[in-house]
């Protein structure tokens, strides 16, 4: 099997030089050139040509190629749908912020957690991805734009804890000062619950900012939406929240979609007042995108204010999602579920 130059770092590359009777030094000159965009081999032209044969015949750089892209005409939100090097196809999001440019990129080829509301598990989980298949979402977007990204969110195709290898591989390649240099406090990860890795997670010295996919305040309502749940109860997702709290010191993202007559009442605010209070915690509320096979609404605006400002009375700090893409269907899984007619 040939090896994935762009999913190892500057180290291996030079493991990987040596054992092809090259100076170690020659990795960092590949690990440079990749970020500077080569995808061939033949363009890097200070490596001697033989060894670069040699690193074809051996190894190859993966590539993402743009299939389709879709821009915003409300607010120049980009979204991508890439072709990857067997023909499966990932989707990415592009946000402009005053913060800066926020990139919501994939980490899995569809998924297996089958959450009713979400598009990207319609089909089920194809494959995971590689590091250097979530980099390229980042670098190809770079290179189409010519703007740098600055923030990062795994919260598109897929769950990244059940990439989990991966994944870590992937935050620690993204923050290398050698390659796109992202500080990992500018990284979020977002997990609809999966507790032993949530545990592992806070393990691993990584400061990214963990986001929960909650959407419910009670087992009873979680398990019609979020089949995780009958694995793990709230309790149990919350204690493992506690447990990342106390040993990593970063505040957790809960992220709740508000669905109209499922999980936006009063009652419901107070419920999950109570389960959150006394927690280092942020409250992310998101008005549901309707999924056409599901007949789930978004929640009037009126729900809305009142769930938020119920939720307040509990001093947690409380914000609603701004929607942008919304003409271009920015929610990751709904175009590739039109490509490949899922």
């Amino acid at each position: 099997m040939k090896s994935d130059v762009l999913s190892m770092f500057p180290e291996e590359l030079g493991e990987l030089c040596v054992s092809l009777g090259q100076p170690k030094y020659r990795g960092k000159q590949i690990f440079e050139g990749l970020y500077k965009g080569n995808r061939d081999f033949s363009e890097f032209t200070s490596l001697p040509k033989v060894f670069r044969d040699k690193l074809s015949e051996l190894s190859f750089i993966p590539t993402a190629d743009i299939k389709r892209k879709l821009v915003s005409a409300i607010d120049g939100t980009v979204k991508y749908l890439y072709t990857l090097h067997d023909g499966e196809t990932v989707e990415s999001v592009f946000m402009r912020y005053h913060h800066g440019n926020t990139m919501c990129i994939s980490t899995q080829v569809g998924c297996r957690m089958g959450c009713a509301f979400c598009a990207s598990t319609k089909a089920g989980l194809v494959r995971s991805l590689n590091p250097s298949e979530m980099l390229l979402q980042i670098l190809e977007a770079e290179r189409d734009l010519g703007e740098r990204v600055s923030n990062i969110v795994l919260m598109g195709m897929g769950e990244p804890l059940d990439n989990y290898d991966n994944v870590i591989k992937f935050l620690r390649l993204v923050n290398h000062e050698g390659g796109l240099n992202i500080g990992l406090r500018h990284i979020s990860l977002s997990t609809c619950g999966l507790v032993d890795k949530i545990d592992k997670l806070a393990l691993e010295g990584l400061p990214v900012t963990l986001s929960i996919s909650l959407h419910a305040p009670n087992d009873e309502i979680r398990k019609q939406t979020m089949p995780i749940a009958n694995k793990w109860s709230i309790k149990e997702l919350l204690s493992a929240c506690k447990r990342y709290i106390d040993k990593t010191g970063r505040r957790i993202s809960f992220e709740y979609a508000l669905i109209s007559g499922v999980n936006d009442t009063k009652d419901h605010a107070h419920e999950l007042g109570k389960l959150l209070t006394g927690m280092i915690c942020h409250v992310n509320i998101i008005p549901v995108n309707p999924i056409k096979e599901k007949n789930f609404q978004e929640s009037e605006k009126n729900n809305i204010k009142v769930f938020t400002e119920t939720l307040e009375t509990y001093k947690i700090n409380v914000t609603v999602r701004r929607k942008l893409g919304a003409d271009i269907n920015a929610s990751c899984g709904q175009l590739r579920a039109e490509d490949k007619k899922l």
